[in-house]
């Protein structure tokens, strides 16, 4: 399985056993249920671990909610986690025409901007990250 809709394989099959477990559960096929759970409790990933966590929650698998939990516990994740929904809401936002308009009129307000996201300037990395998506959004 090469790349899928811009998903390397890793979470293309993990994305495959969320539907695969849903389906699996709504059709009372136990063995699936188990197999798919299984898979997903070892490819938790900091991309796919919010909708494993909503997936286990509605369904009621309370080993691989507690996976997930324990997954987003960890100090390391909860840091990379809260980097990567900023991120991806930074980039959601970056799209407007309006935001367009404030990186040519009030450059000064953007650095500010990007450096509240950042932490105030704290995490380098992260500020590097969005002022590239700055570039390639606007």
């Amino acid at each position: 399985m090469e790349k899928i809709i811009g998903w390397d394989a890793k979470c293309a099959s993990t994305l495959m056993a969320q539907h695969m477990l849903a389906a699996a559960d709504r059709y009372a096929l136990d063995r699936l249920k188990v197999l798919c759970e299984v898979k997903l409790c070892e490819d938790v990933a900091i991309n796919t671990v919010a909708t494993t966590l909503a997936l286990a929650e509605q369904h009621h698998h309370l080993h691989l909610k507690c996976v997930c939990l324990k997954f987003v516990a960890l100090r390391q994740n909860l840091r990379a986690l809260f980097f990567f929904f900023v991120l991806m809401n930074f980039a959601a936002v970056v799209q407007y025409e309006g935001f367009k308009s404030v990186k040519i009129s009030c450059p000064s307000l953007l650095k500010e901007l990007l450096q509240y996201f950042a932490g105030k300037g704290e995490n380098s990395a992260v500020l590097s990250a969005i002022f590239s998506l700055i570039r390639l959004h606007v």
